[in-house]
């Protein structure tokens, strides 16, 4: 079974991020490469992704007919997607206890939602 694993980073994440120097930021980022090695040996990752600042964000909204676009997130909006992975998982238990282990968990809200594909076949009763 698939499952998405969205990271929101929020203010005090972001914070802390601009606030480690240099060797902080690389031990980070090598925690990610380990994790994403271990999860590859595993399987268990299809594809994993870091997204730029929130404020390169762009909306396109599309109504009758007329497709428009707007700039930036939504300013009431303090958590914003950071990243995601997209998990293949033989319980979600097991995609729950990934997403606790991402590096970046201790900072940020991470959610976790199965895949559904275009069936509509979920594998489990709604």
């Amino acid at each position: 079974m698939k499952y998405l694993v969205l990271i929101y980073g929020n203010p005090a994440s972001r914070s802390a991020w601009a606030g480690m120097s240099d060797e902080q930021k690389a031990a980070g980022l090598r925690a990610y490469v380990e994790f994403n090695e271990e999860l590859d040996a595993s399987g268990e990752r299809i594809v994993s992704e870091r997204l730029a600042a929130p404020e390169l964000t762009k909306q396109v909204i599309v109504r009758e007919d007329r497709v428009s676009t707007t700039d930036g997130p939504f300013a009431e909006i303090k958590e914003q997607l950071a990243g995601a992975y997209l998990l293949e998982c033989d319980t979600e238990e097991r995609a729950l206890e990934i997403a606790a282990r991402i590096p970046e968990a201790p900072y940020a809200t991470i959610e976790v939602r199965p895949v559904m594909g275009l069936t509509g076949d979920v594998g489990f009763e709604l």
